[in-house]
């Protein structure tokens, strides 16, 4: 028996049949959930059963941000449904690729998961409402347009009969749907828009949520591999006759050109073997790359005469050489890694028919593409069920590393479920991180310290190129995130006369990859930092000296005069409290944050108080789950900001665990202040935009304490009683 989904055409629907190859209680996919073999959906997104529940099909990724809610909540208000009956399951990507992508798109990153799906899942609610309104009608012989439904009831105005979705959801799967249907004003939603409870949370703290690594199948084997240290080397020697005779061991073996893989009983004794295997390493050729190197490349690039330009009005080079006065800076950004709780794991079955592979994934049809090319089958002949992921912020999206390998790990053991957890050591030295970079700031300004010019000149990474995409003219949009001109995305909140945004592209051999807000993270930074540092140079308020540049720009000057005003900005703050602020757009909503924090005297420990975050997203789905996004993404921002860097030594990245590579503490969290202000007119993302705020707000308030600049992270680095 096997896990294969069987398509079964009836009645010009479709009817899905769920086969799992083991016990439920042991670890059942999430598509399983609720599924019947008989009950016929009314649409592709809505299954509706007898006794009134009604699944929810959700195509994009859960991990932790509370997508599948918002989600199940657009369709559910289009459906009128009660949400009380609501639950959800995932399509797979095999169900999509046969169904010529009616779900549309899985990948879920980018903030995207509700702000470029919300049209059309609605529509799949609202065209589900509509058939079985129309099948009610039928039932009764009455106009459709004499009924209507409300919380999974349909009555018929006219005379009050009344019947449940789950009576006429047969009769309804059998109808033609609507080629379109109008969806509602949000003015009049009654689910979207309310802080409903999400819908996986009972699960998640009861512990009977499966994730990857709990997965159980009969028969399954466990697998633990050990990639070259060193980026860019590969496996010379290893000695499996001095591990093979171990209990439970089932197979060593080379994979690839780097890595070694012990099959075993159990992932424990996989691993433990693993670790006393003698392994030798042709370290190759960045043997001996250091972080020094690294940085010396990145700093020769500031001032290199070619780079490529991202946004730029007048000429701001001749400005700057023409003004009154000039300010310059220079910052920093590290490697960061994704450090997700749980680590790069999939469980795959290989034959020579089929390859199925179970796995926590951002992207569900990327990792169907991973799954075919390493199976050598047909995307047909494969499929890929997703379980919701214990963290992702990018690591499982672009790149899917981990799958190629546990197919190609499966294929040495053909018919056997084989399940592959990376180590959290593993984890640490092969993600795909967030890309070095550093940028030099230039400042013209006239007798009056008005800005006149501004140069940034970023050098260091591309993601796009590391990940091997093509650029067009050798340009990365993503490296200008929050710096484009005015627009829908990731624009610059502020107005020169003359402006210059370029990049001069420095790949080292550390691979890079999406990380929670991206490149919009340090491009925050740097600007925000620097205004602030143009404020104080021209001995202007930091507030005042933005709102003279900010006049073009309402949705920017909105949140940031939101988050001052609940400050207090401008009114004392408390005996030895220091307030700094920043604003920014990106993944299409605009943010702005105001921290406070104060400073030890005696041991220069900074004590972050309070940040009021303020989030323009255009329309808030949810807004409890906005606060937790909010919430959620100052603690990976301000982990990064106070501790978070990967050093290169040798080749290889020199942090390896959560003893080297530390996250906030409960009791350095600050109490957070949320203010959710959808202006309406457009979806913008909730996930990451924020993350992008935390971190300058926070330098602007500990420059406000002591007086020190920090121009380069993690914080761990800087003494703050030294003196600027």
């Amino acid at each position: 028996m096997n896990a294969r989904r069987d398509f079964l055409k009836l009645a010009g629907g479709l009817v899905v049949a769920f086969h799992i190859p083991f016990d439920a209680a042991a670890g059942q996919p999430p598509i399983a959930k609720g599924a019947a073999t008989t009950t016929p959906e009314v649409n592709a997104w809505v299954v509706v059963k007898p006794d009134d529940s009604i699944v929810i099909r959700i195509a994009r990724s859960e991990m932790g941000q509370g997508t599948l809610t918002g989600l199940a909540q657009l369709v559910a208000e289009e459906l009128d449904a009660d949400w009380s009956k609501v639950t959800t399951e995932y399509p797979s990507p095999g169900q999509n690729l046969a169904r010529k992508r009616v779900w549309g798109s899985f990948s879920t990153g980018g903030s995207r998961g509700v702000r470029e799906s919300h049209d059309y899942v609605r529509k799949g609610g609202a065209i589900a409402r509509t058939m079985l309104v129309q099948a009610a009608a039928d039932a009764w012989r009455v106009p459709a347009s004499e009924c209507v439904a409300s919380s999974s009831v349909i009555t018929h105005k006219p005379s009050g009969r009344t019947v449940s979705y789950g009576k006429v959801a047969d009769a309804a799967a059998t109808l033609t749907p609507p080629a379109d249907v109008p969806l509602k004003d949000p003015k009049d939603w009654k689910l979207a828009g309310k802080r409903l409870a999400r819908l996986d949370t009972v699960d998640k703290t009861t512990g009977a949520q499966i994730y990857g690594m709990d997965l159980r199948m009969p028969g399954m084997l466990n697998a633990a591999i050990k990639d070259c240290p060193v980026f860019g080397g590969t496996v010379k020697h290893f000695d499996a006759a001095a591990i093979d005779k171990r209990p439970g061991i089932k197979k060593v073996f080379k994979l690839g050109d780097s890595a070694v893989v012990v099959v075993a009983d159990t992932w424990w004794r996989a691993k433990s073997a693993l670790d006393a295997l003698p392994i030798e390493w042709d370290k190759g050729p960045n043997a001996h790359l250091s972080q020094k190197d690294i940085q010396a490349t990145l700093k020769a690039a500031l001032d290199a005469p070619e780079a490529v330009v991202g946004n730029a009005n007048g000429d701001a080079k001749a400005a700057i050489k023409a003004s009154a006065r000039k300010i310059e800076a220079v910052y920093s950004f590290p490697w960061l890694n994704h450090a997700t709780m749980e680590t790069m794991n999939a469980t795959a079955l290989w034959t020579p028919e089929r390859c199925e592979v179970w796995t926590p994934t951002q992207n569900g049809e990327a990792a169907l593409a991973a799954t075919a090319e390493a199976a050598g089958l047909p995307a047909a002949k494969c499929d890929v069920y997703k379980m919701h992921l214990g963290g992702g912020f990018g690591r499982r999206g672009a790149t899917h590393d981990w799958v190629t390998q546990a197919v190609k790990i499966a294929r040495e053991m053909p018919g056997t479920p084989v399940k592959l957890i990376w180590s959290r050591e593993e984890d640490m030295l092969h993600g795909r991180y967030h890309p070095i970079t550093q940028c030099k700031l230039t400042a013209g300004l006239d007798a009056k310290g008005n800005v006149t010019a501004l140069h940034m000149r970023i050098a260091g990474q591309s993601i796009l190129a590391s990940l091997g995409s093509t650029l067009k003219d050798g340009k990365d949009p993503v490296v200008f995130q929050g710096l484009n001109a005015p627009g829908p995305e990731a624009s610059i909140g502020y107005s020169f006369p003359h402006l210059l945004v370029d990049h001069a592209m420095r790949n080292p051999p550390v691979p890079a990859g999406f990380w929670r807000g991206v490149n919009l993270n340090q491009n925050t930074i740097y600007l925000e930092c620097f205004m602030d540092e143009i404020a104080h140079a021209t001995k202007q308020d930091p507030l005042a000296f933005r709102r003279k540049l900010m006049a073009d720009h309402p949705k920017h000057l909105a949140v940031l005069n939101a988050v001052a005003e609940k400050a207090g900005w401008g009114k004392p703050a408390p005996k030895g409290v220091y307030r700094g602020l920043a604003q920014t757009m990106g993944f299409g909503s605009y943010v702005a944050a105001c921290a406070e924090v104060s400073v030890d005297r005696k041991t220069g420990k900074v004590k972050i108080l309070r940040i009021i975050a303020a989030t323009d997203p255009g329309y808030a789905v949810n807004p409890q789950q906005i606060e937790a996004q909010v919430e959620g993404s100052f603690v990976y921002g301000l982990s990064a900001a106070l501790y978070g860097e990967c050093t290169l030594k040798d080749g290889q990245m020199e942090q390896q665990n959560f003893d080297t590579y530390r996250v906030l503490k409960l009791d350095e969290m600050p109490k957070v202040e949320s203010i959710i202000m959808p202006s309406g007119g457009f979806w913008g993302g909730v996930g990451e935009p924020t993350i992008a705020v935390a971190a300058p707000a926070v330098l602007n308030a500990i420059f406000a304490a002591t007086g020190k600049r920090v121009r380069d992270l993690p914080l761990k680095n800087h003494d703050l009683l030294k003196k600027a």
